[in-house]
């Protein structure tokens, strides 16, 4: 059965591969494209089996490769130079000839191979020393910063915040970005997901002291913010002058341009072995995060850290009209995509009626789509929300309405947490010795056991198994 072969390529250069490739064996020319737009409607209408594209094809991005991957098609791509190769692999190609190949070598590529596998993006990022070795340039940068960066000094907490400098990749940086670019591809960190309801539950402050812990246990850790209704990293940790990181990313992933040593420089240093890739600025620029270009940043930044810890927003909803439309972008992809990545699941919720009742069914929830089983983590626990005992009370609802065992218990601190926010710091990091920071340490001990020892408690916060 013969390969159909959908070409899109630079003009210079059709004819003579045209030519070739019509005298493959097995290859059958299905249509010539005469650009990007049409190639995608080709694809979308099962008009061919395969398809060879140009590195140099105007719009070609992440999002396009991945588009024509969900339409069944094997993709090729077509180089004039290492450059080219090099941006093709990085877009996600597996399979790339150069431009002067041979009949044959162009038949063998566009043929599908019995081992064939899609997940070449690590190869490209690390296994090539010239691949390792881009950078995004200079001019990149800068529009990235002048395009996202909030004003200095907008939102400050007052005296306690720090600029960027003083708190970017040359504040106390144990952790260079040449030796983040260096971490081992053959063991990939763990990625963490910090998820929750609707209703502030504390979400960011727990992924924030999870990855501080993770760091003061001495393993190399990048906290993401991707919440894409109200991300707060940023001015939780006082990087109100950072670029936003995620979007960066996502942006330099599209283009072919993000590598390791790339994504160590989005994603600057806060504390010793602690990276945090910021979120959005405003809640409005949801669209630049598409599904493939997030995916490719969540699944590289596993590759730079021992631990990946990731801010989710609280919507798991999968839009059903928009499901159809495989080109649109969806809000809540990058809270699924981390959910489907996650090899641990935080849920966080809050210690009073509504913040449990959200708990229950946010659990239910999250059970229905591809995700670890959660490490159910409850907040602002006081009695004067749910009674007296509130540890027990709520430990029987949670057991009795959602069939939870197993509970980690927050306390509620406001002095504590007002404190580090003003400081723009960790809770661990500004009061270490806290009976709070000592609760939060507990929540990453469970998350990480292997990583995180539990500190030693006598009385009944914490942990509490129902029997």
């Amino acid at each position: 059965m013969s390969v159909r072969v959908l070409t899109a390529l630079v003009p210079h250069v059709e004819a003579s591969v045209i030519e070739r490739l019509e005298g493959a064996p097995g290859i059958e020319l299905a249509r010539r494209c005469a650009d990007l737009a049409d190639l995608r409607a080709a694809a979308a209408a099962a008009l061919g089996d395969a398809a060879l594209v140009s590195a140099a094809l105007r719009g070609c991005d992440r999002g396009v490769i991945g588009e024509l991957r969900r339409a069944g098609l094997r993709v090729v791509g077509l180089a004039a130079d290492e450059a080219g190769e090099r941006r093709l692999r990085q877009l996600g190609v597996s399979a790339v000839v150069w431009e002067n190949a041979g009949t044959e070598e162009l038949g063998q590529a566009l043929a599908p191979a019995d081992d064939e596998s899609d997940a070449s993006w690590i190869d490209a990022a690390g296994l090539d020393p010239a691949l390792a070795s881009a950078r995004l340039g200079p001019d990149e940068t800068d529009e990235t910063s002048a395009d996202g960066a909030e004003p200095h000094g907008a939102g400050s907490h007052g005296a306690g915040s720090r600029d960027a400098g003083s708190r970017g990749a040359g504040s106390r940086d144990d952790w260079p970005v040449d030796e983040a670019a260096a971490a081992p591809f053959a063991s990939r960190g763990r990625l963490i997901a910090v998820w929750g309801p609707t209703g502030a539950p504390g979400r960011t402050t727990i992924a924030i002291n999870v990855a501080a812990a993770l760091a003061e246990a001495g393993s190399r850790v990048v906290l993401v913010d991707a919440d894409t209704w109200g991300a707060s990293v940023g001015q939780a940790l006082s990087l109100l002058d950072e670029a936003p990181g995620v979007a960066a990313a996502a942006r330099a992933s599209e283009q072919g341009t993000l590598d390791l040593p790339a994504l160590a420089r989005l994603a600057p240093q806060v504390s010793p072995r602690l990276r945090v890739l910021t979120g959005l600025p405003r809640a409005d620029r949801w669209p630049e995060l598409r599904a493939d270009a997030i995916e490719h940043v969540l699944d590289l930044t596993r590759s730079l850290a021992d631990h990946v810890v990731v801010d989710c927003g609280f919507s798991i909803e999968d839009d059903e009209e928009l499901s159809y439309d495989t080109s649109a972008p969806r809000r809540n992809v990058t809270t699924l995509a981390a959910l489907a990545q996650a090899s641990e699941l935080v849920a966080v919720g809050s210690g009073d009626p509504v913040g449990l009742q959200r708990l229950v069914r946010a659990v239910q929830s999250v059970a229905t789509i591809p995700s670890p089983r959660p490490h159910v983590v409850v907040t602002k626990v006081r009695a004067a929300a749910v009674g007296s005992d509130p540890h027990a009370r709520i430990a029987e609802a949670l057991l009795r309405f959602a069939g939870i065992e197993q509970v980690q218990f927050v306390g509620w601190d406001p002095d504590t947490l007002d404190a580090a926010m003003l400081a723009g710091r960790s809770v661990l990091e500004h009061a270490p010795g806290s009976a709070l920071a000592a609760e939060l340490r507990a929540v990453a001990a469970v998350v990480a056991p292997d990583t995180v020892t539990a500190p030693s408690r006598t009385g009944r916060r914490g942990l509490l198994r129902r029997r």
